[in-house]
Order: C-alpha cells, then sequence, then structure tokens
C-alpha cells in the first residue's frame, strides 16, 4: 500500500488488547496518553493528542512533547459520563522546521535572505488564521523578510519565541499521519470510590428467631451511614425455592422451618421480578431504596442468574435448562462443593436470545425500582459476550449503573471480565497476608496496564469466605485487616456484623463459618459500639475527608526495616493531597523500625521540614530526616499520616 505520510506512530497507550476494550476513568479524572512518534531524517515534527466525547461534534486537541528518545506525552481530562474517543496525530512541522533551521544558520553567522523569503510562503497561509494583534506581527514580519534594509529586525524576529507560538498556535498539517482512534469510557465518581457493607435482610429482625422485614432494614439504615458506608449490598431478596432446599449449616435435609440459601431463587411465589414474602412487598423495597438515598446510601442488588429447582422458569421455559435423559437436570456444583438448590442456566439453548431478553428485562426491572448498584453472583460461570451485550445495553439507557464482579478465581478470567465492562471487581485481597504478598499483588494491580481497567474492591470477608487468618483472631487482626482494605483500595467491603463483631467460628479445616447465615436467619445485636466499630468509623470518615485515598493507582511503597511493618505513599492526581500510610501486621507485639521517606516524590530534599499529622489521633510531628523512627502498637495498629510541606 502506497503511503506518502512520513510520521510513523506507533506504541500509542493506554489501550487494552490493541484497542479493542475501552479504558475506564471517572468524571474529572485524568487519561495520560504516552506514543512514540518518529520520522525519517532530522525533520522537526510535532504531535497532538485529539479526542472529543461521544456528543460532541468537534475534537479537542492538545498538543504532545517530547520527552526523549521518540516518546511523546500529553494528558486530557474527561469531564463527561460516557464514551470519549482519542487518537495521536502527528506532522512534520514545516514552519518549526524552517524556524529551527534558519536559528541554526543565523547563529553561524551565515547570511540567510533566502531562507527569509522562503519563510513568507510560511507566514502567509498564517493570515487566515490569527488574531488581530497576531495578523499585524505576522505583516510586519513579512514585510521585514522581503527588505534588506529591515534585515537586522528580519532574523531577530525569524527565532523570536513570538513567532514560534504563532507556528505552534496555528500548525500546518500536511500529510498528517493518525493512530486509530481508541476509547475511554468514563463512570461517576462511585465507580472509584465506594465503601461497602453488606448484611442479610431476613436477619435484621428485633426478635430473635423471627424473619426480618425491608422495614426492620430501614430502622438499621442509620447505623450503616453513621458508620460511612455508602452502599448497603443485600444478598438476593427473592422467593427461596422449597425443592431440594438447604438446611442449617448447608445440610441437604432441610427441617420444618429452615429458611434455605438466598441464593436458590425462585418458588411458587415468583422468580427474579419477585420479593420473598416475607421480607415484604416491592413498595417495601422501593420506599428503603428511598429512605436510604436519604441518607446518601444506595442500595446493591445481587443479580443471580440461576434458578431453584421450583422457579417458573423451569416450567415456562424448559429450553433454558439443559435436561439428561432420564428428564432430571445437573444441579449446580464446583467440586467438592454441590448445590442441589440449584439449576444452572444452559447458555447455549437454542433459545438463547429470549433468554438474554429476559436477563436484561430483569434487570432493567430493579433499575425502574431505584437500583444502580448490583453484585453480579458468580459471573465467571457465565458467557463472556454476554456480560459485553447485557452491560452495554444497560448503560446505554443508565450510566449511572455500576456492576461488580463477585469471581474468586483465576486472574485472566477475573481480568476479562474487567475487559468486558464490569466496573469493579472482588479480589485476592481476602487472602494476602504478608508484605511481600501486599507489595507484588498491589504493583500488578497499579503498575500493570490492569490499572487502566480493573477497579479492585477489597473485602477482608464475606459470607463465603472466613479465611483462616481471621479464625480466632483478636481485635488488633481485625483493625490491621480493615486499615489494610481502606488505605491500599479505594472501593473496599465487609460483611457485617459478622466482621465489626468478630464471630469467626468455622467449620473445621475450612475458610467457612460455622453454622453460616447463608442457610440460617442469625440474631445481633445491631448497635453494640466497641473499639472496633468506632474505628472502622473513623477510617470510613478519612476516606471521604482525602482524595488520596479516593483512587486506588497512585501508591509507592516505602522502604521500612521490618518486614513486620509495611509503609506507603499515596496521593492525589493534583498532589494536593498527600499521605503516608503505615500499618503492622503483627497482631501481638509491638514493632518498630526506621522509615525512608519518599523525598523526590514529595519533592523536597533532605533536611527540609515535613509534618506529619496522624489523621486518627490528631498527633502531630515535625520530620526533618530522611529516615525517621516509627513505633506500632498491636492496640492501634497503624498510622495514617497527613503530609504537610
Amino acid at each position: 500500500m502506497q503511503n506518502q505520510r512520513r510520521v510513523v506512530i506507533d506504541s500509542v497507550k493506554p489501550q487494552i488488547n490493541c484497542g479493542e476494550f475501552f479504558i475506564k476513568r471517572i468524571v474529572n479524572e485524568i487519561v495520560n496518553v504516552d506514543a512514540h512518534v518518529l520520522v525519517d531524517g532530522h525533520d522537526v515534527i510535532a504531535a497532538s493528542v485529539l479526542f472529543k466525547h461521544e456528543k460532541a461534534k468537534r475534537w479537542s486537541e492538545v498538543r504532545m512533547y517530547d520527552v526523549g528518545n521518540d516518546e511523546w506525552k500529553a494528558s486530557f481530562s474527561v469531564e463527561k459520563q460516557g464514551f470519549y474517543t482519542y487518537k495521536v496525530q502527528g506532522w512534520v512541522d514545516h514552519a518549526l522546521n524552517w524556524q529551527h533551521g534558519i536559528e541554526r544558520k543565523i547563529a553561524d553567522n551565515q547570511h540567510v535572505k533566502s531562507e527569509l523569503l522562503e519563510g513568507i510562503t510560511l507566514l502567509e497561509p498564517l493570515l487566515k488564521k490569527g488574531t488581530k494583534e497576531e495578523k499585524d506581527y505576522l505583516k510586519y514580519c513579512i514585510d521585514s523578510f522581503k527588505h534588506d534594509i529591515k534585515y537586522e529586525d528580519a532574523i531577530k524576529e525569524a527565532i523570536s519565541t513570538k513567532l514560534h507560538n504563532i507556528f505552534v498556535k496555528y500548525p500546518e498539517k500536511d500529510l498528517a499521519n493518525e493512530s486509530k482512534e481508541l476509547q475511554v469510557y468514563v463512570d461517576r465518581k462511585k465507580a472509584r470510590f465506594s465503601t461497602w457493607y453488606e448484611f442479610f435482610p431476613r436477619s435484621a429482625s428485633e426478635v430473635e428467631g423471627q424473619h426480618g422485614t425491608f422495614k426492620d432494614c430501614e430502622r438499621l439504615l442509620p447505623r450503616v451511614a453513621q458508620m460511612g458506608f455508602d452502599t448497603l449490598y443485600f444478598p438476593p431478596v427473592h422467593p427461596i425455592g422449597e425443592v431440594n432446599r438447604k438446611g442449617k449449616n448447608n445440610t441437604t435435609d432441610a427441617k420444618k422451618g429452615d429458611v434455605g440459601s438466598a441464593w436458590g431463587i425462585g418458588s411458587k411465589d415468583g422468580g427474579h421480578k419477585d420479593i420473598h414474602p416475607q421480607l415484604g412487598s416491592v413498595e417495601d423495597f422501593k420506599r428503603l431504596v428511598k429512605k436510604a438515598k436519604e441518607l446518601n446510601l444506595e442500595i446493591a442488588m445481587d443479580y443471580a442468574l440461576q434458578a431453584a429447582p421450583d422457579h417458573p422458569w423451569v416450567d415456562s421455559n424448559p429450553d433454558w435448562f439443559k435436561w439428561r435423559p432420564d428428564g432430571t437436570v445437573q444441579y449446580a456444583e464446583n467440586p467438592p462443593k454441590k448445590y442441589q438448590d440449584i439449576l444452572p442456566i444452559y447458555w447455549e439453548s437454542k433459545d438463547y436470545k429470549n433468554l438474554w431478553k429476559e436477563c436484561l428485562d430483569t434487570m432493567l426491572y430493579w433499575i425502574d425500582c431505584g437500583v444502580n448498584v448490583f453484585r453480579v453472583d458468580n459471573p465467571h460461570t457465565k458467557p463472556y459476550y454476554f456480560w459485553n451485550w447485557l452491560i452495554d445495553n444497560v448503560k446505554k439507557k443508565h450510566p449511572d449503573v455500576l456492576f461488580l464482579a463477585e469471581a474468586f478465581t483465576k486472574p485472566k478470567v477475573m481480568e476479562q471480565l474487567a475487559k468486558q465492562g464490569y466496573t469493579q471487581s472482588y479480589t485476592y485481597f481476602t487472602w494476602r497476608n504478608t508484605k511481600h504478598e501486599f507489595i507484588e499483588y498491589m504493583n500488578e494491580l497499579t503498575q500493570t496496564d490492569q490499572r487502566e481497567y480493573m477497579q479492585p474492591n477489597f473485602w477482608p470477608n464475606t459470607p463465603d469466605i472466613n479465611p483462616y487468618h481471621l479464625q480466632g483472631a483478636n481485635e488488633s487482626k481485625y483493625l490491621q485487616r480493615y486499615a489494610l482494605a481502606a488505605t491500599l483500595s479505594s472501593s473496599i467491603g465487609i460483611y457485617g456484623p459478622v466482621f465489626e463483631q468478630m464471630i469467626d467460628e468455622a467449620i473445621p479445616g475450612k475458610e467457612e463459618y460455622y453454622m453460616s447465615e447463608k442457610f440460617q436467619i442469625c440474631h445481633y445485636d445491631w448497635f453494640k459500639v466497641s473499639k472496633l466499630t468506632l474505628l472502622i468509623s473513623k477510617i470510613n470518615t478519612i476516606r471521604h475527608q482525602n482524595e488520596a485515598l479516593q483512587q486506588t493507582n497512585n501508591i509507592k511503597f516505602c522502604e521500612i526495616q521490618n518486614d513486620n511493618l509495611i509503609a506507603f505513599y499515596k496521593w492525589n492526581d493534583a498532589k494536593t493531597n498527600e499521605l503516608l500510610i503505615i500499618i503492622s501486621l503483627d497482631q501481638y507485639y509491638a514493632q518498630q523500625a526506621n522509615l525512608q521517606l519518599p523525598l523526590s516524590d514529595l519533592g523536597i530534599s533532605a533536611g527540609h521540614r515535613v509534618q506529619v499529622e496522624d489523621l486518627v489521633t490528631a498527633s502531630s510531628y515535625n520530620w526533618h530526616n530522611e529516615w525517621n523512627f516509627v513505633e506500632l502498637h498491636p492496640t492501634l495498629p497503624f498510622h495514617i499520616f497527613k503530609i504537610s510541606k
């Protein structure tokens, strides 16, 4: 293919899978663009990033700058939700090339009359573009370039900064080359920064043994809001199947009165568009959603695409399930776990179009009820392209809707779900427990291209996972785990009140809760106050007050001479909010060490005074050295320092 363009544009970043998937940002975040831009020979070239919102008619432009070795950079801000398109443009800049050449010749005391006449041909087209003042200046330059009597003035203006700036402002882009167009999807702020609290509505009753209702949940909303959470997540609230219902502690022989697993969805009382009758009505649910919003809480709904054996779909749409020759259906299983109360959907069904439509209609129904956040159960067991289709269709009509992928699975699977459109993802944080593991995992999330498309959500526990390090753990360990989650990641969540009340009895040898709430109603003292609840509330307040903790990627681990202590520096994009976090990983003993301040990142030199204020205790310290002594005790195993310079 013949191509007369001389500028080559290569290695444009960020882009995912050669542009197959969009990168992600939230409103008012920055997109930093990097590209290799080069030309044959030694001509001066220029490059720009062009970008526009999907509803804009014209491209905006920001010039790139050369950082050496033909690598060019530029940044632009995304100010609206929705898709932006961006691309890199490069060209031989004949005007700047002329100015560079004539400058070298003048410095060499060469006579440049011919070059000045050549410059006139570059200035004349600009007379149609400039302001009146600029046009007057260009006419003056042209006149000077023509007449020998004005030679000294001419060479002065030929190499002037003023003329250079006009050339930059109004470039002639002959034979410009462009990269392919790439996309960034821009979400609302909660896509990046959210603080989740999960509880089972059926356990919300004040009366022990009595099934909770949405009205009981209303009573608990102020507690959740006062603790600093902004998202209240409920496990499924739909009717629960009676066929093969699970008994307490996941037994297969349910007794009379056993409530079953909330994820065994569907019965004679309805399916995915219905409410469990003991929780209340759809109107009760809508009122709860409204009451929550008045407290700046959003209700997150569980979206679990599976069915109990007595779900209405089984009779109305049997082709959505795979039947054996003997007329039975293989129930769901994840060996050694078995889910006899759940029938998996058959995604290879010939009737898949109606199946997909019903799944979309179900989500749209709950969006119409006021839900804008969905925690999706086991998305990795459904087709990736289904999720791409569903999320795309939802976001077109409802851009505020967010999706959290509950996918504790293989790394590439989690990454693929994020690429296909999931807003946030559960992570391996639940099992990371050593300094090396934390640093290695955070570097993977923030220093690779995962930073462009995968927003982690750190959960210390879930109804499914009672990690070994929390089994029998003391209060210090729980404080440590919450502080780690809340400062490493901008999106976090806990399953409560199990977490803050340190309920940790496990099935021996397993990371599962004994007498799990997944299979029974539990009764709690919901308004119990402890050091743990107070510090969770304090940390959540600090998160809401400090932009450095409202994003995940701006993080640098600091040298600290003790493997039982981890330290890291976090900052917002504008560097107007800078924090230093130090956390002890020892739940039993005091730990001390010397900490190295990241002076170059802070933009200061050794000996410069740095004030650090502990945002938990309000204590302040003045540090004058690069290395500083720190000590942490199990009673308060972390510092969250705000840095002042």
